[in-house]
């Protein structure tokens, strides 16, 4: 039999969907039990370089900075209503926000911080919607070098959580 592994760093990725509210209880779960750190990360997209040059024509660089700072604060206010007011043991959880792709800045994040164990939701999205944006966790998964926990929307559905 094989021993089950204690994961001492849990890594949460979230974009504040409904689903992610459901899916942190698994990650919190996880850290919980073993009394592991749990980071929650949120990435905010930057913009395609093909379109980098018509937006900072339309936008001056003051604008863009301001931008970024108005959604820096927002994820900051829907990490402590969201998450962190369940959280009795507030040390050992850490809240990161990043700028850029999402499943670059995951991975990266994962590999400098040394995560154990990556927990992130799934939508669940099917034809052109799928083939034209792809699935961050898809792309997580097969390029991370630590297990990845996915929980699907379906599976969510199944539990009647949604």
């Amino acid at each position: 039999m094989i021993d089950y592994p204690k994961y001492k760093k849990v890594l949460f990725c979230t974009d504040f969907s409904k689903n992610c509210e459901l899916v942190f209880d698994y990650a919190f779960g996880i850290a919980k039990r073993d009394e592991a750190m749990l980071y929650i990360l949120h990435v905010i997209p930057t913009i395609p370089d093909q379109y980098h040059s018509e937006i900072h024509s339309f936008f001056q660089k003051d604008n863009i900075y301001e931008i970024n700072k108005s959604l820096e604060t927002s994820c900051i206010e829907k990490y402590e209503n969201e998450y962190l007011r369940n959280i009795k043991d507030k040390e050992k959880v850490k809240f990161i926000i990043r700028h850029g792709r999402e499943e670059d800045e995951i991975l990266k994040f994962a590999e400098e911080e040394g995560v154990d164990i990556i927990v992130i939701g799934i939508h669940g999205e099917t034809g052109v919607r799928h083939a034209i944006l792809g699935s961050v966790a898809e792309r997580i998964i097969r390029q991370s070098s630590v297990p990845v926990f996915i929980i699907s929307s379906k599976t969510l559905q199944k539990l009647n959580l949604t």
